[in-house]
């Protein structure tokens, strides 16, 4: 992909999530990658969305060294390498404090799926990351923030649950794409608000049943998938 290319996408992923209401103010942070040429194009950090411009956007390496941009990179920067670099299937990252999901966050607690509407997008719960230990708070934060992500998907496929809580935090998304990502952060938010007054409305509500949980995400996901028009 060209570093044009990259910019523009990664300019939309971070206006689109300011446009579904989930950035307030410098909040958040989407990136995008090209993977043939290892690079990487992130929001500059503390700058607000409606003076950015493409041109704005900062490249890196994977070692997080600037290549292009004459501003400093997102303060996520390191999160958003590890995530690249352990997750070779996903082609951009979006980070935000969305109200709901950032509740969940803190309350540290997985978003379960009681419905379909969640089943569609994420093959099982919502994972909340491990608090993160003092020593990893007070060294490299950012860059243990992207490990502690890493540890929680040990067990599991980041490309079928594209979301993540880090615990006392907020939720980190990725997709093949930057929009890819950024369409998983929105709809990310509103499965954590559905969930949240599912909880409010009846505490004991159960866990949608797998079988349909199966047939909802994989009727739009994987090899046999038939949603949509191919």
């Amino acid at each position: 992909m060209k570093l044009e290319a990259l910019r523009e996408q990664v300019l939309e992923a971070n206006l689109e999530v300011v446009r579904r209401g989930l950035v307030l103010y410098t909040f958040g942070n989407a990136s995008g990658i090209a993977r043939d040429e290892g690079l990487v194009a992130i929001k500059p950090s503390g700058v607000p969305y409606e003076k950015m411009r493409p041109a704005d956007l900062v490249i890196t390496d994977l070692e997080g060294r600037i290549v292009e941009g004459s501003l400093r990179p997102s303060s996520d920067l390191a999160t958003h390498l590890a995530l690249y670099r352990a997750f070779p299937g996903i082609g951009g990252v979006v980070h935000t404090h969305s109200e709901f999901a950032t509740s969940w966050a803190q309350a540290r607690r997985e978003i379960p799926c009681f419905g379909t509407t969640h089943a569609d997008y994420f093959h099982g719960p919502v994972p909340v990351t491990e608090p993160m230990p003092p020593h990893e708070i007070e060294s490299d934060y950012e860059l243990n923030t992207g490990h502690a992500i890493i540890r929680r998907f040990g067990a599991l496929d980041p490309l079928r649950i594209p979301a993540v809580l880090v615990a006392g935090h907020a939720p980190f998304c990725w997709g093949k794409t930057p929009l890819d990502a950024a369409h998983n952060a929105v709809i990310l938010e509103e499965v954590a608000k559905l969930a949240f007054r599912t909880v409010t409305l009846s505490a004991g509500t159960q866990e949608l049943e797998r079988v349909l949980h199966d047939k909802h995400f994989l009727r739009k996901h994987g090899p046999a998938a038939y949603y949509g028009q191919g």
